[in-house]
């Protein structure tokens, strides 16, 4: 059962991860984050925001969201990293409710679930991830 509940737990950890990792390498590389600027940022909300926190939130999530999911893959900081992902989540709940209607959370939903979990539960069960490797051999020396 200890090993059911460690696989779980890194299951969650690396599918939080490649969700946001790459979501952020298809924003930063694919399609460049000026484009996701001018396409995704600008356009929907001219008039609503200044420009410049626009401009600032779209490089912000597009850079957290790589990085993030990066460093959740391989368990760097994890929940430094839980609590920036967190940040880009609530930004987009709040950007896309100042447009319409939340009637659709799908864009939202399933990560934060995912990443609730990964701060409800008890870090001792997240064995598989650089920060134990990092710990423990602290503790060695």
């Amino acid at each position: 059962m200890n090993t059911n509940k460690k696989i779980a737990l890194l299951t969650i950890r690396l599918l939080l991860g490649f969700i946001f990792f790459f979501q952020g390498f298809g924003k930063v590389f694919t399609f460049g984050v000026d484009k996701v600027y001018t396409n995704f940022f600008a356009k929907p909300y001219e008039g609503i925001l200044p420009e410049f926190l626009l401009q600032a939130t779209a490089y912000y999530t597009s850079y957290v969201e790589f990085f993030g999911g990066l460093l959740l893959i391989i368990g760097f900081k994890r929940d430094y990293t839980l609590y920036a992902l967190a940040s880009v989540l609530l930004i987009v709940t709040f950007g896309h409710g100042l447009t319409a209607p939340i009637w659709d959370l799908s864009h939202v939903m399933y990560r934060a679930i995912l990443l609730i979990a990964l701060l409800l539960l008890p870090t001792e069960w997240d064995n598989y991830r650089l920060d134990t490797l990092l710990q423990k051999n602290k503790q060695s020396n």
